[in-house]
């Protein structure tokens, strides 16, 4: 895992064997900031990263001093390794990280958020669930951007909010936007 940009650039971390999640490629990764910084100015900004698995796009925002991170993932082992690479940047106060179920945070949670980035296995079946919940408990803030990371098998563009699907090889990003009609 390489850091692509910003205070903690060309740092790399590895991946311990058996992790149990893949981190979004170098090429896609890339790909996303490139589209997020055309759209916001990534600073002070409230992200939330779900699915978080390698820390591998918590990272990046960090890097970038994009503002404060919530960071969720069910599995101790991917929590435990975030918190360690956090640590070892130095940037604890920037993030909190927390291991849930990432439908039964978002069901609980009471904080906005102008970014939310949600990776979840690419054969998980509950992406229109994720986008509900978070509709429902309103907790992207006006203007915010919803991303999903998918598989190519996986086709989000009939629901309401899609805005644009961007491909970086295998992996592809659906973008949405709360419509003002549904606050």
């Amino acid at each position: 895992m390489r850091i692509i940009r910003g205070k903690y650039k060309t740092r790399r971390y590895k991946i311990p064997k058996n992790f149990p999640s893949r981190p979004t490629t170098d090429f896609a990764k890339e790909g996303l900031f490139n589209i997020l910084e055309n759209q916001l100015y990534l600073e002070n900004l409230n992200i939330l990263d779900l699915c978080s698995g390698t820390g591998n796009i918590s990272v990046e925002f960090l890097s970038r001093e994009a503002g404060i991170l919530t960071s969720v993932d069910q599995n101790y082992n991917c929590v435990k390794h975030l918190s360690k690479i956090v640590k070892e940047l130095g940037c604890e106060k920037e993030i909190t990280i927390i291991k849930s179920d990432i439908i039964k945070f978002l069901e609980r949670c009471s904080s906005t958020f102008d970014i939310i980035f949600a990776d979840p296995p690419y054969a998980y079946q509950e992406h229109k669930k994720i986008l509900e919940t978070i509709l429902e408990r309103h907790l992207l803030k006006e203007n915010g951007i919803l991303i999903i990371e998918h598989g190519k098998e996986t086709d989000l563009s009939s629901i309401t909010q899609f805005e644009f699907l961007r491909k970086y090889g295998n992996v592809c990003f659906s973008f949405f936007k709360i419509k003002p009609e549904l606050r």
